[in-house]
């Protein structure tokens, strides 16, 4: 149920970006007096899901739910119309058109994209506003495994400034340590101030953990108390759910034993994987005693409540003037980290190329159950990255023909169709060979997640 929750989120949102992005070429065409075939939402080799035709229009779905597109006349694109290219202009066609509006026609979806991750941002803040913990309220520290330990991190240790730059957020730890890359790390260890040096390969090993998992590896992590722990949900069929734990249970010790905090829970839960142990659960001010097998892995099948009452949370609320600066400045801020995610492609020591992952990737972002709040900040954060990956001068890509309208401007000659057409095959293939070895990686990523 749960991967069917992930799937509707993800579709529900590249339906919307892929929609809104197609009519922001669409929108310029009109406006331009260009003259646009189809309009698809998904691609549909062969057959369309439905269609129908207005004006000169077809409007559709698709059964390949990878993307959509407008089909604007006179344009050469992935469509290779080439009996239309070899008639003579018409004036309604895109080739026809100065170069000025047919750079506005191409720019129009990217520039959709980057409006709408700002509106977006902008009524998420109007409507839930922040809530984030401060780094210096980790009171109980962070959680290390063996990468962070090598570099002298301590369990329990607080982490408050890197470079000596004072952290805000204790979410900006890792993003931020992955992205500028600082040379030291300040804790506060048993109340004493201490800086520990973080070497360079510390980022290199961390993104290679990262490339066989969906998501960065937890290297670092939040420490959270144990108690109290209870119950939010119980996983149907479950080593939970058959023993007879319910929802709203607490779990006070296992096998007799109190945990002060959640990781040292889990790892004794490691410890005892494939075997039984004695959950003592407080229900209705009545303690139970539950013999329990857990799985392989050594879990119960549940999940745990908010630890929202465990820490000093910061919220902020914003009025709609207030909304409309903050959420721009924070889609500037996505925007940024963006482009300095996709530069670790390139780096030869970081080799961030190998944690590119596809659809499964992308899909696992989106949490387990429906929720608005963070779906519609996925959907901003993903509408920055289609509008980033759509202006890269690749051919078959928008910027691909931007890149090209930008020598004829500048030059005042017109690429010639026939270079266009070989372009545009060559852009194609490289998309297609992108598609495959971002989604062979996520099949790597699965495959070793079952290792």
């Amino acid at each position: 149920m749960e991967v069917l929750v992930k799937i509707g989120q993800f579709l529900l949102s590249l339906s919307i970006l892929v929609v809104l992005h197609e009519l922001g070429h669409f929108a310029f065409a009109k406006l331009f007096k260009t003259r646009v075939e189809k309009f698809y939402m998904f691609f549909n080799p062969g057959f369309s899901l439905f269609k129908f035709k207005k004006g000169d229009t077809e409007y559709g779905i698709g059964w390949i739910p990878l993307g959509g597109y407008v089909k604007i006349s006179g344009m050469i694109d992935e469509s290779m119309d080439k009996e239309q290219m070899a008639l003579p202009p018409k004036p309604y066609e895109f080739r026809s058109k100065p170069a000025w509006q047919r750079l506005l026609i191409m720019v129009g979806g990217v520039l959709v994209n980057f409006i709408l991750a700002f509106v977006i941002y902008i009524a998420v803040l109007f409507a839930w506003g922040e809530q984030y913990l401060p780094a210096e309220n980790a009171k109980y520290g962070v959680v290390c495994d063996s990468l962070s330990h090598s570099i002298g991190l301590e369990d329990g240790d607080i982490i408050v400034a890197l470079d000596n730059q004072k952290l805000e957020r204790f979410s900006q730890i890792v993003p931020k340590i992955i992205l500028n890359r600082p040379a030291s790390m300040q804790v506060i260890r048993d109340g004493v101030n201490t800086d520990i040096q973080i070497p360079s390969s510390f980022v290199p090993e961390l993104l290679e953990r990262s490339s066989k998992k969906f998501a960065v590896d937890p290297s670092i992590q939040l420490r959270r108390p144990f108690h109290p722990y209870k119950v939010a949900k119980v996983a149907k069929d479950s080593p939970a759910k058959l023993a007879g734990l319910k929802k709203n249970d607490e779990i006070k010790n296992i096998d007799g034993l109190d945990f002060e905090f959640f990781n040292e829970f889990q790892n004794y839960m490691k410890t005892k994987a494939d075997k039984e142990v004695q959950v003592l659960v407080l229900r209705d001010q009545k303690e139970i005693s539950l013999n329990i097998t857990l799985t392989d892995e050594g879990l119960l099948g549940i999940r745990g409540g908010s630890d929202v009452n465990q820490f000093e949370y910061e919220t902020i609320k914003y009025s709609f003037a207030e909304a409309v600066p903050a959420g721009i400045n924070k889609g500037l801020n996505k925007l940024g980290e963006y482009v300095k995610q996709f530069s670790l492609i390139f780096d030869k020591e970081v080799k961030g190329y190998k944690s590119i992952g596809g659809f499964g990737t992308i899909g696992s972002i989106f949490p387990p159950v429906w929720d608005w709040h963070a779906f519609w900040n996925l959907t901003a954060f993903l509408s920055i990255i289609l509008a980033i990956m759509n202006i890269l001068p690749i051919p078959a890509l928008d910027g691909g023909h931007v890149l090209f309208l930008f020598y004829e401007i500048i030059t005042g000659r017109k690429p010639g169709d026939k270079f266009l057409e070989y372009a545009q095959m060559v852009g194609m293939v490289l998309l297609f060979g992108l598609l495959i070895f971002a989604n062979a990686n996520d099949v790597m990523k699965w495959i070793s997640s079952w290792k």
